[in-house]
């Protein structure tokens, strides 16, 4: 009674058992037909290229990661590069495995802060209690009198990586031997204070402020802003003065007895040097040139 119900049921069972295994067959050859026609070949040279990278995915070449950068130099030679934190020693060896000569981008590029004003060196009109972010405060007109100086709630440092920015007694300061040049603080900074500079020298000379205002306003504000004096234009071309602001030109810098006669006589300490070991700015001078714009 029992063998015949087992046959019974065997003789019902059989006819789908057949069938699903037929299918797991077919379809297993389908897939595998499929994987073949569908394989996606990966050129072996995104991996060196991706080897070559320093793995920081600090999307200073434009793309989220390290990774992605690879597979886009491969496709687009024009991108070697980009990477800056590598610089010129990663894109000559990324150029050597595309077998392509890289000429030589010039100095690496730095971030400056074009400010230099401490929160003793600044005037507020109130306290600022919103949203402890320099986007938010510089929604507001009433945070502080200069409305082109460092704000100091830390946008730069946050974007930053690489622990190489802080906020020091209200201003953002740069530790040059943690930078890598990703330039994410320059991005971050809602002010526009940053600027990637080429470093043709250890140690840069930067005008360290960024207020267009007339000489008479800025100095009303700010201790240690540029008044445009032009005194550091009389000393050599590197300086110019437009706008109410000197600027030098960074391109072209060299460090010379001109543009050290230019650093020593200007009377609000504007300009200074940044860098690694870039010496502290000077004390500004207790009154503005007699000839400041005003």
């Amino acid at each position: 009674m029992i063998l015949a119900n087992i046959t019974q049921l065997w003789s019902a069972a059989w006819p789908a058992g057949l069938i699903m295994f037929t299918l797991a067959v077919v379809f297993a050859i389908a897939l595998l037909i499929a994987s073949e026609k569908l394989k996606v070949t990966v050129d072996p040279k995104v991996d060196q290229v991706h080897q070559i990278l320093p793995h920081l995915d600090c999307g200073a070449c434009g793309f989220a990661n390290c990774s992605q950068y690879a597979k886009a130099v491969i496709a687009n030679p024009e991108l070697i590069g980009r990477c800056a934190p590598g610089g010129q020693k990663v894109a000559a060896a990324i150029g050597n495995v595309l077998n392509l000569q890289v000429s030589d981008a010039g100095p690496a590029k730095k971030p400056i802060v074009h400010c230099r004003a401490r929160t003793e060196d600044k005037t507020f009109y109130a306290v600022y209690q919103g949203i402890q972010t320099c986007t938010s405060a510089n929604a507001l007109a009433s945070v502080q009198a200069c409305k082109f100086g460092c704000l100091g709630f830390g946008d730069c440092v946050r974007a930053c990586k690489f622990d190489a920015l802080h906020i020091i007694d209200g201003l953002a300061v740069v530790d040059y031997t943690k930078c890598t040049g990703c330039a994410a603080c320059s991005k971050a900074c809602p002010l526009n204070l940053i600027e990637m500079v080429p470093f043709n020298d250890e140690n840069m000379m930067a005008v360290a402020c960024s207020s267009r205002e007339k000489g008479k306003v800025t100095r009303s504000m700010c201790a240690v802003g540029c008044i445009a004096c032009g005194i550091c234009a009389k000393q050599t071309d590197l300086f110019k003065v437009a706008d109410n602001l000197a600027r030098l030109d960074y391109i072209n810098y060299k460090p010379s007895e001109q543009t050290e006669t230019a650093l020593a006589k200007c009377p609000t300490g504007v300009i200074v040097y940044r860098g690694p070991t870039a010496p502290p700015p000077r004390k500004p001078k207790q009154k503005p040139a007699a000839n400041a714009a005003t």
